[in-house]
Parts: C-alpha cells; structure tokens; sequence
C-alpha cells in the first residue's frame, strides 16, 4: 500500500509521502475513536487519550467524518466494505434525525447515542434554542454530494436526504438592494429567540432568522457554493458577498484597513473589488484572518482550478503572510492560525489580525495582541506592538497550506512534533501555545476532518474535489467563479 501511495503524491517526493502517509493513519485513528457504537456517528471530540467522547454532535462533525471515512478508505486504511458499512450507517441515522419542515435542514446539535436533538447543553445544564446554521448545513450537504461518487451503492440514500435540504431557506433577496442581490443570513430558529433575531416567512411557516448576514468571503461561502450547485440561489448571490468593505468616506471606516481597488461588474451586480496590504503583499482578507476561512471550501471546491485570477492568486498569498507572520513579525518560530481548542481553556477563534475584515479581528495569540493601521481620514494608526505573547498554532492549519506551500507546511508539523508534547495516538493533537508550552490534548472532528482532507487530496489525487466537483456541479459553479479577477500579489 505504501508504494501506492508514493506513486500517488503529485507535489513531493519521499519520505515525505510516508509521513504523511503516516500522518493520515494516526488521524483517521482519532475520528474512528469519536464514533457513537449505537448510531454509527461522531461525536464532537474525544479526549487526546481517545478514551472520553463528546456527549453531542452537529451537522459538520458528521460531514468531516465523511470525508475521513472516504479518505481512510482510499488511502487502503480500512476496506471498501468498511467504508460501505460505515456510510450507510450514517446515513440511516441522519434519517431518523428530526429537522426543520419543510426546510429538511437539519438542527446543530444532537444527542450522538439517542439522535435527539439537544434541548439542555451536557456540561452545564444550559438550555438550548434548536437551531439550523448555513455553514453547518452546507457542510453536511457537501458530504451528502459526494456520496454518490465515493460510496456509489449509497447514493440513493444520500440523494434522499439532499433532496429535501432547501438552502433558499436562509436566503435573504434584499441583503443587498445596493447591487441587487442578496445574502445568506447566518441560519434560523423555529422558535423565538432570546438572541437578535428577524421574524420571516419560508413556505408557510414562520421561522425566526438571524439579524446578521454572511457578507465577507469566509468559510461560510460553503452556503453560497452548495445553494447555487443544487440551483437553490441565484448565481449572481455569489458576487453580493463583499471582498472588502468599499472605500466610501467614513461609511466602512470600522473594518481592518483602508482597501485599494476599483468597482467592477458580474453578471450586472456591482462588485468593490478590493485588496488590503500586508507586508508588501496585496490580497482579498476574509473575516477574521484564519487559515480556515480561507482555505476550507478549497479541500473540496477546486477554487484555484475554477477561480484561478481570483482564489487561485489569494491563497497562496494568504498562506505566505500567515507564514510570514508567524516567523517573521510575531516571532514564534511557528505558524499556522485558525479557531481551534484554546490550550489555555475552551474554544477560540485564533487567525492574523491584519488578514480579516473585522477590525478586532482573530488575534494569533492568547493575549489578543492587534494591529490597528487606521483608516486614512477617518481612524488614525495606532502604534505597532511592542511584541507578541503566547502565539496559539494550530496543526489544521498547516495541513490546509499543503497544496500551496508543502515543504512549508511539512517543516513546521515537524517542528510542532519534534519541540512540543504536541502528538499522541490519534495524530497531532489540536493547538500548542508556542511560547508556554500548553498543548490542547483533545481532537476534533472539524479539525481532524480537515487534516484528513488535506491528506486525502495529496496523497489520494485530489479523491474529495473529485468526489465533490462533478460536471453537474462544475457546470454551475465553474463559470461563476471563473469570472473575477482580483488584484493580488
């Protein structure tokens, strides 16, 4: 099987293909030990000893599970039958899960064992509002999509439930009366909520919408992506979505920095296309300046094959200023930023400040130490920091930098292995506080799935884009994307 793997690997040569082979192995370890025995699927996270399991689950963690039980098996780390039984068993119990009507989309957390849906939070006995996310769904709609490619006898099961899934139902027509077009909101309750909340109508029903938009290129453009492939959102949506906040006055003073660009059109919808600067380089910033906003949707959306004078320029510049900040500004020695387990405690968002929308933004470390370059005009600069404190790395994120910086992304997990306690029988373990030594000794289904994917896609030819991005899809998808052209460097 080795063999066949290093024949796979397109972009490196050995060993480095056994360790990632390696690598993919241990991982897959880790999502097979988050496995419910009585309902066949994950749970949220399991303990860095593999021994303790989360009590809930959400539409992603079964998505990423997806996508490792199809990596797993392409790699030669379980059987084709295994892989079948392991779908199916999926499948089955997502449809027995209850979810919205007539919407068919599902809530974000359930009981893994039971396959109830959460009313009262496990840890602290907090109740809990049911509520349907875009990005949740999306996710979990990408998996169902490639079913049919990867598990091809449980199509029919997968296509069942995708049939049902309407992603018009978070879809807002007037978002954007300025370009019009609209936005997705970020989900809805069926029941009143103590949160902002937007009372609307979708079918009938009444459903209780979230105040805010999708409105900046994040990782929540797996909504957008999925609702125009199913032919559920108007394509032009794609290009409501800001790449930055345009240059108007003091009206958008309140994001990062002050964009550089000019206004152009797609498919009659105004777009400000707009970059930020960052160290000499020019890019599209997503919201918080994470490696997974950026690159998550390219583990399965080919963005730098069908976008390439737009995401196929961003993401590699993005993983350089990552890098960049890492080794060179902040100083760790380290790199790699996106919400993960805190080592220090909980869950946080981490990222480079300068690289999102959000003036606060994600901090790279735990002291949220930010850069404010003002806003010419409007918002003066604040001085530079003095320095940088417990820098959060998180190995995810390395992973996502294979494709565009391999050898990179390579030396730096070896480095987070070699210098910290920072792997364990189920792969890398989630975050490393670089300067303290902290280790989170847990994994997650959402990070795991992604190192899976990322594994997948290097040493299985690219197996989920290909899964994922059927001619259906690309005839959708592909002539949308390919349109911009962005001025990044």
């Amino acid at each position: 099987m080795l063999n066949t793997v290093l024949a796979l690997s397109l972009t490196l040569t050995p060993p480095v293909p056994a360790t990632l082979y390696g690598y993919a192995a241990d991982t897959w370890r880790s999502l097979d030990a988050m496995v419910e025995p009585a309902t066949g699927l994950p749970v949220d996270k399991v303990t860095g000893d593999l021994k303790t399991r989360a009590k809930v689950t959400s539409p992603t963690n079964v998505g990423m599970y997806l996508w490792g039980v199809f990596t797993a098996r392409d790699l030669g780390l379980i059987s084709n039958r295994d892989a079948i039984k392991r779908t199916s068993r999926v499948l089955d119990a997502l449809a027995r899960l209850e979810v919205h009507q007539p919407s068919g989309q599902f809530f974000n957390w359930y009981d893994p064992a039971t396959l109830e849906l959460i009313r009262t939070w496990p840890e602290n006995g907090n109740p809990v509002n049911p509520f349907a996310s875009s990005v949740d769904n999306g996710w979990l709609a990408a998996a169902l999509m490639m079913v049919p490619q990867a598990v091809p006898s449980q199509g029919g099961k997968a296509r069942t439930l995708l049939r049902r899934m309407d992603f018009a139902s978070y879809y807002d027509p007037a978002a954007r009366p300025d370009a019009g077009t609209g936005l997705l909101r970020g989900g809805f309750w069926r029941e009143r909520p103590v949160e902002c909340s937007v009372e609307t109508t979708y079918k009938g029903t009444t459903i209780y919408s979230t105040c805010h938009h999708y409105g900046a290129p994040a990782e929540t453009r797996i909504g957008t992506y999925i609702g125009i492939a199913l032919g559920q959102l108007p394509k032009e949506h794609y290009f409501g979505i800001y790449r930055t906040f345009p240059d108007v006055g003091c009206d958008w003073a309140w994001q990062e920095q002050k964009p550089v660009g000019s206004w152009k059109e797609y498919l009659g919808v105004k777009v400000w296309q707009g970059t930020y600067g960052y160290r000499g380089m020019r890019y599209v910033p997503n919201w918080g300046g994470s490696m997974f906003e950026e690159l998550m949707n390219d583990l399965i959306v080919p963005e730098n094959v069908w976008a390439p004078r737009s995401w196929g320029r961003n993401h590699p510049v993005f993983v350089k200023a990552q890098i960049e900040h890492g080794l060179n500004e902040a100083r760790y020695g380290y790199w790699g930023f996106s919400p993960s387990n805190d080592p220090h405690g909980g869950y946080r968002e981490y990222g480079v400040d300068q690289l999102g929308m959000d003036a606060p933004g994600y901090t790279s470390d735990t002291e949220r130490t930010s850069v404010d370059p003002g806003y010419e005009g409007c918002r003066p600069a604040q001085p530079e920091p003095a320095g940088y404190g417990d820098g959060v790395v998180t190995p995810h994120a390395s992973f996502l930098a294979l494709r565009y910086a391999p050898r990179q992304a390579v030396d730096n997990l070896a480095k987070l292995r070699r210098d910290f306690d920072a792997y364990g029988p189920g792969g890398f373990y989630d975050a490393v506080a670089v300067r303290s030594g902290v280790v989170s000794k847990y994994y997650l289904a959402l990070d795991q799935g992604m190192v899976m994917a990322a594994l997948g896609n290097e040493l299985a030819r690219d197996n989920l884009r290909r899964y994922f991005a059927t001619p259906e899809v690309a005839a959708r998808l592909k002539p949308v994307l390919s349109l911009e052209e962005w001025d990044v460097r």
